[in-house]
């Protein structure tokens, strides 16, 4: 299996007393974003943002996982999208800053498949499997 980081950050994975880094391998998938201004509140500036529909993931390539953010692993229109994980629970050192994450979160066609007893062989069969229940 092959990992992408499409995130702007590199990514520390650990798994017990491993830890794998990941730096970023491309440019990051946004949401839309559109920005409304609403005024201002105690001199500073407020907006109302309304996120909209994912930007800039690749299409689907079996056999790779891609790390993205949560938001965009979890938007309701990549339901589908059997290749999409986002890090999972931080780790962080007393400050509070984070050093890495515990594993990765699996988004929703990628974690139905996971929770199979009996998995289809590839992605491109969880993303066949997963288009059909989405309808």
């Amino acid at each position: 299996m092959k990992f992408l980081n499409l995130t702007p950050h590199e990514i520390t994975i650990v798994e017990g007393s491993e830890t794998r880094v990941m730096p970023p391998d491309g440019p990051a998938p946004r949401l839309a974003a559109e920005r409304r201004p609403l005024g201002q509140l105690g001199g500073i500036s407020m907006v109302r943002t309304t996120m909209g529909s994912p930007e800039g993931l690749p299409p689907f390539d079996d056999g790779t996982v891609l790390i993205v953010s949560a938001l965009v692993a979890e938007h309701p229109s990549l339901s589908h999208r059997a290749d999409l994980a986002y890090p999972g629970e931080p780790i962080r050192d007393a400050a509070g800053k984070i050093l890495g994450a515990q594993g990765l979160c699996a988004g929703p066609a990628l974690a139905a498949w996971l929770s199979l007893a009996s998995r289809p062989r590839t992605l491109a069969e969880i993303e066949r499997v997963s288009a059909i229940a989405a309808r």
